[in-house]
């Protein structure tokens, strides 16, 4: 049988529309990352403050997951989507307002609602996605999600730390604004037709019936597992603190900042073009390891700026193929029915094993680990789950 390209997927209407929108919207979100990291430097937080910071922007996903459950499931996807660019518009503008470390607080919240909008908008369209599509065209679907982010990571990362350090914050968060609101504008030509699904049921009901589902489908939490541990490769708060311990007398912090980040979505960017093919349910393990072993190795090097950055371009080969392929395998077990409220929970043990590894990484620095073993205990992350899936493929033969 004929695979299906990544270009016959983008010709489908939706797909192609969804893609445009999430490529600007999500280089808008990295573009200004770098300054809200380089901001919070250059005013003095602490290791932890800068992990309080990332964890605002993880933390969404964790406390509201069958809150947005609900919402995907009852509002319609394009006006849901339209009030949620909206709201990151918004919290964009306000990020202007910071002006010391005195207002840290204010900044969490700012970054805690747009990070809401996004999580739930993220939720959407991978719930979205599923209802329209199959088989390899949904696994295309998700690794071109993927590689977007990459694309949007790496160019944001780089581009971002060269405005922030050339132009100041105001200006990179106001280019942050405009990106939103084109995305805002070509939601406008997106048409779906899809048959809505009537839910009888109250948003409690709704919500308590979600949970119940998973629940009593084990497979579904086993899955959901599996996916998480991609959270392993949470390193911003590790790549600030390098910056700030090492990378700053090489290169401004900025700068330093937003290239290693471009570096890595580089190597997350081609690392499906290079493996997807040959990823699969009876070799995944092995991916697994692989993943965890290079962490490991530039746990050695990642003193040196030039080392760090090339050794993180190989780093990033493998996660965006495991986080698709993870959540395809998701994805083709949830009755349709059911699917905002179970990606919503998806998504939720997804960032919270990211906000775990994030405090990890700034308690330990704080308490004087070296950088070099909380990198290595985070590669360990992934050899573990090698040894997870192993146990699973065993009590969940699949034929994906």
């Amino acid at each position: 049988m004929k695979k299906i390209t990544y270009l016959e997927t983008l010709k489908h209407p939706v797909v192609g529309r969804l893609t445009l929108i999430q490529f600007i919207s999500y280089f808008g979100t990295w573009f200004s990352q770098v300054a809200i990291a380089s901001m919070m430097v250059e005013y003095g937080a602490s290791e932890m403050v800068i992990a309080y910071i990332f964890m605002m922007i993880m933390l969404p996903a964790i406390l509201l997951a069958p809150i947005s459950g609900f919402i995907i499931d009852k509002i319609e996807f394009k006006k849901l989507m339209t009030i949620l660019l909206l709201i990151e518009i918004a919290m964009t503008l306000l990020f202007m307002t910071i002006n010391s470390i005195d207002m840290v607080g204010w900044l969490m919240l700012f970054l805690f609602i747009r990070s809401l909008a996004a999580s739930i908008l993220f939720s959407a369209e991978m719930a979205l996605f599923p209802k329209i599509l199959e088989g390899e065209m949904l696994k295309n679907t998700n690794e071109i999600h993927s590689m977007v982010w990459a694309v949007c990571f790496a160019a944001g990362m780089a581009l971002g730390g060269v405005v922030t350090h050339y132009f100041g914050y105001d200006i990179t968060f106001m280019i942050d604004v405009i990106l939103y609101v084109i995305a805002s504008l070509l939601l406008i030509g997106l048409k779906l037709n899809l048959k809505p699904i009537e839910h009888m049921e109250s948003a409690m009901e709704m919500m308590k019936s979600g949970f119940i589902y998973l629940k009593n489908h084990k497979k579904l939490l086993h899955l959901i597992v599996l996916h998480s541990s991609i959270g392993f490769t949470s390193f911003d708060t590790l790549v600030t603190l390098l910056a700030d311990y090492h990378y700053k007398y090489v290169l401004a912090i900025p700068l330093a900042i937003g290239w290693i980040n471009a570096s890595r979505a580089i190597g997350l960017t081609i690392g499906p073009l290079l493996f997807s093919k040959y990823i699969n349910a009876s070799n995944l393990h092995y991916f697994f390891v692989l993943q965890g072993v290079s962490i490991i190795l530039w746990a050695f090097v990642q003193h040196n700026y030039g080392y760090s950055i090339l050794s993180i371009l190989f780093i990033g080969l493998l996660p965006t193929t495991l986080w698709s392929y993870t959540y395809y395998m998701l994805q083709q077990e949830i009755e349709v029915k059911f699917l905002g409220r179970v990606i919503a929970y998806n998504d939720m043990i997804f960032m919270l094993t990211n906000i775990l590894v994030t405090l990890f990484v700034g308690y330990a620095a704080q308490k004087g680990m070296e950088l070099k073993y909380i990198t290595m205990i985070m590669g360990g992350g992934f050899l573990a789950t090698a040894i997870y899936y192993k146990w699973f493929k065993e009590k969940y033969p699949t034929s994906i």
